[in-house]
């Protein structure tokens, strides 16, 4: 549903709005007592627990990206770079229990390498260097019941799939390596790309803040990224305490 990072940007959103359920009345051909009993059964049936009560929309979740002015000089928003789930809620997709397709790391949605079920609501934004050698993606996902926590537990497993795999674009031998991040949110993790090719690696980190994980992407700096992306992050994280 992201912008492909290292690669020809093709902006390929995929969230499917969430559907409506209408409630539809039939008719009956049996008697008034009838209609009247299934009635009074109706109206004595408990409604059923939203599980989207409390999250954030698409709309509001665009408010916590961290604004344009904290990316490095330089930097500037990419053309149709910047998406969100709007006002309604997004059906979850289901989880894969497949090998990850480890190419996905050089995403900005790279945290769909997991496999696992996606959010139900989220923004995202995509910011570039002028010479197009450096890249930062951020985006902040809402998550019901517990997949929040879910993905980032998911995510721990991801260095050991993808230690070492070929990137796409220049067919390059890339290692991965990841750590628990402390200070950032509830929890957060870390996974650096490197390679004996690129100029520069990449740092991809997710910070869980209660039920939203924050993602961030990032190849600016001589650190592979882990500076600025640290930055945006903790900017993020501190709008969403404002928000929620």
């Amino acid at each position: 549903m992201h912008i492909p990072s290292r690669a020809a940007r093709v902006l390929a959103v995929a969230a499917l709005p969430l559907a409506l359920a209408a409630c539809g009345s039939s008719g009956s051909s049996g008697s008034s007592d009838s209609s009247g009993s299934k009635a009074d059964s109706a109206s004595s049936a408990s409604p059923s627990k939203d599980p989207n009560a409390g999250l954030l929309t698409g709309t509001r979740l665009k408010k916590t990206l961290a604004p344009a002015s904290l990316f490095p000089k330089g930097f500037v928003a990419v053309p149709d770079g910047a998406s969100d789930s709007g006002d309604q809620f997004l059906e979850p997709k289901g989880g894969s229990t497949a090998k990850p397709d480890c190419t996905k790391l050089e995403t900005t949605g790279w945290m769909s390498v997991t496999g696992a079920a996606g959010g139900v609501s989220y923004a995202q934004d995509d910011y570039m260097n002028k010479s197009k050698t450096a890249e930062i993606a951020e985006e902040v996902d809402e998550f019901s019941g517990s997949g929040a926590t879910t993905a980032l537990k998911d995510l721990r497993t991801v260095p050991a799939a993808c230690a070492a795999f070929t990137d796409t674009e220049e067919h390059a031998r890339v290692k991965a390596v990841g750590h628990t991040t402390a200070g950032l949110g509830d929890e957060a993790y870390t996974i650096t790309l490197t390679s004996g090719v690129w100029d520069n690696g990449t740092t991809l980190l997710a910070a869980r803040e209660g039920t939203a994980v924050v993602t961030v992407m990032s190849t600016a700096g001589s650190d592979n990224g882990a500076a600025t992306a640290k930055k945006i992050a903790e900017a993020s994280l501190a709008s969403l305490k404002k928000t929620s």
